[in-house]
């Protein structure tokens, strides 16, 4: 996703109070939310809105360049529960302009639409960070929903690489049918796309914002992966100018962040 679940936000979260398929998950009450963490404020992870994120537990897909690797392995999460989120969500009215889903795969939690549901009733705008993995689930919660972030980690055809990536086999299929759900729905979206040169190469690059180029938002997001002394880094010069260069000659309102 967007950003890595840092310390600072499983201590938030401690003040608070503690490539399948998929169908529909059958329903399951809010207090059984996996919540892992909470982002309090972020002006990033919603376009034009001053947004909450939470972070909930669990991901199938293994990417090599995760930056929430805790949040892969499935259950409850060690975030706020459902009842002290809602609570300090609903003392936020008129200062929060909407709630993020991240993840983790959060369209996977089967609590995520009774959750969506009882922000909605609040007031709060919605939206959601997903991988695409499960395009029935995501059409579930479609309805629910503002605005989506979509990881196209790959161009829609670069199976391979989009195999060596997640470590799931076959699971790009999966991401297409979520991007026709998206397109169809009316909402709005991004798409964003993490490249490093241990996965992309410049002719990668290029063929992925082709590819993607009729979409209204497409972001492009550095990996930064960790040096010998364990420090998130990004790759010197990557991407290049010329890169940046050639990409933006396909497409103009190409964002970059790094």
């Amino acid at each position: 996703m967007l950003a890595g679940l840092t310390g600072e936000h499983i201590a938030c979260a401690g003040r608070l109070g503690s490539g399948p398929a998929l169908g529909p998950p059958k329903s399951a009450v809010p207090e059984r939310l996996a919540v892992a963490g909470l982002q309090p404020f972020s002006t990033v992870d919603f376009p034009g809105q001053l947004a909450a994120v939470v972070f909930l537990q669990g991901c199938p897909w293994r990417c090599g360049y995760c930056h929430n690797p805790a949040l892969q392995a499935k259950g409850p999460g060690e975030g706020p529960r459902w009842p002290v989120l809602r609570d300090w969500l609903q003392a936020r009215l008129g200062r929060l302009d909407a709630v993020v889903f991240s993840g983790g795969e959060p369209s996977l939690d089967p609590a995520l639409p009774a959750v969506l549901q009882a922000l909605r009733a609040m007031g709060y705008r919605l939206g959601l960070h997903t991988a695409g993995l499960a395009p029935k689930r995501l059409a579930e919660l479609l309805p629910l929903l503002d605005w989506v972030g979509l990881d196209m980690k790959t161009a829609p055809a670069d199976e391979l690489l989009h195999d060596r990536i997640t470590g799931s086999v076959g699971a790009l299929r999966h991401v297409r049918e979520s991007l026709a759900f998206l397109k169809g729905s009316g909402i709005a979206y991004e798409l964003r796309s993490t490249v490093h040169p241990q996965w992309f190469s410049d002719a990668d690059v290029l063929r992925l914002v082709e590819a993607l180029r009729d979409a209204p938002r497409h972001v492009l997001q550095v990996a930064r992966l960790p040096d010998a002394q364990g420090r998130l880094t990004a790759p010197a010069g990557f991407p290049s100018a010329a890169l940046m260069e050639a990409a933006r000659r396909i497409r103009g309102d190409l964002l970059l962040r790094s």
